[in-house]
C-alpha cells in the first residue's frame, strides 16, 4: 500500500486522499459538519478547494468509521447521533478501555503517573475557565496515558473510539457541571497508583458511563440503556444514578 503523498514537514499533501480525510473528520467530530447534515460532493470539493478524486477516497474512508452515509444523487449525509448509537459507542469504549487499564496498570512508573497527573491538573485548571477548547487536550491525553502501556492495537482503537465520542461529549460539556468535574479523573488515578486494577477499571467504567446516561436523557429522556448496564454488570462497576432529564 503506498503512502500518502506528504509534504516536507510531514503534513499529507493538500490534494491528498489523506488531507482531505483529516480536514472533513475534523470539521465532523468538532460538529462544524453538524450531525445530519447532508453535502453535495461538488459544493464540498469546491470548499475545500480539492478535486473530486481525493474527495471520494477520502469520503470512503469516513463512511468505513461510521462518520458519513452516502445519499443518493452523490450526496453524502453526516452520521446522526443517537441514543442507540450513543449506547452501542460507549459500551463498547467502557469494555475496551477498563481492560485496557488493568493490563496496563502493572506496567506504569512514576513518570507515567506524572504525566496523569499534569493532566489533572491543567484540566482543572481550564475548567475553573470554562476553556472547553483548551480543556480538551489534556483530557484526551488523560485517556491516552491510563491505557497507552496496554498495547498497540488497543491503543489505535480506544483513539478511534475516543474520536467518535467526541460529539457527544461536547454535547454533555453544555449541559451541567458533571462534564467538567475531575473528581472522576482524581479517583481513578489514586486507584491506579495504588496498583489496584479492578477498582481503577470499576471506576473508569463508571466514570465513562456517566457521560452516556446523562446525555441519553438529553436526547431520549427516559431510555434504559440496559446493553451499557450488562457491561457494567460484567465489569463489577455499580452504574451512576439516574439523572433527571434537564
Amino acid at each position: 500500500m503506498s503512502e500518502p503523498e506528504v509534504q516536507d514537514n510531514g503534513v499529507p499533501a493538500r490534494q491528498s486522499a489523506e488531507y482531505v480525510y483529516r480536514r472533513v473528520r475534523e470539521a465532523i467530530l468538532e460538529s462544524e459538519l453538524p450531525p445530519g447534515e447532508t453535502m453535495s460532493q461538488v459544493a464540498l470539493a469546491d470548499e475545500l478547494g480539492v478535486s473530486r478524486t481525493p474527495l471520494r477516497e477520502a469520503l470512503r474512508m469516513l463512511q468505513g468509521e461510521g462518520l458519513i452515509e452516502a445519499r443518493p444523487n452523490r450526496r453524502v449525509r453526516v452520521s446522526p447521533i443517537s441514543a442507540s448509537d450513543l449506547e452501542e459507542l460507549y459500551a463498547l469504549r467502557v469494555a475496551v478501555e477498563a481492560q485496557a487499564l488493568r493490563l496496563a496498570i502493572p506496567r506504569m512508573t512514576s513518570e507515567h503517573i506524572a504525566v496523569l497527573e499534569g493532566s489533572i491538573a491543567q484540566m482543572a485548571h481550564y475548567a475553573e475557565q470554562r476553556d472547553m477548547r483548551r480543556w480538551l487536550v489534556p483530557h484526551a491525553e488523560y485517556h491516552r496515558q491510563l491505557t497507552n502501556l496496554a498495547g498497540e492495537r488497543f491503543a489505535a482503537l480506544l483513539s478511534q473510539l475516543f474520536d467518535h465520542a467526541e460529539r457527544y461529549r461536547r454535547l454533555h460539556l453544555g449541559h451541567g457541571p458533571s462534564a467538567w468535574a475531575t473528581a472522576d479523573h482524581r479517583e481513578i488515578l489514586d486507584a491506579v497508583k495504588r496498583g489496584d486494577a479492578q477498582l481503577g477499571a470499576a471506576l473508569l467504567a463508571q466514570h465513562l458511563s456517566r457521560t452516556a446516561f446523562e446525555v441519553a436523557e438529553i436526547l431520549d429522556p427516559g431510555r434504559e440503556l440496559t446493553t451499557l448496564r450488562q457491561v457494567l454488570d460484567d465489569i463489577g462497576a455499580e452504574p451512576p444514578r439516574r439523572v433527571e432529564p434537564r
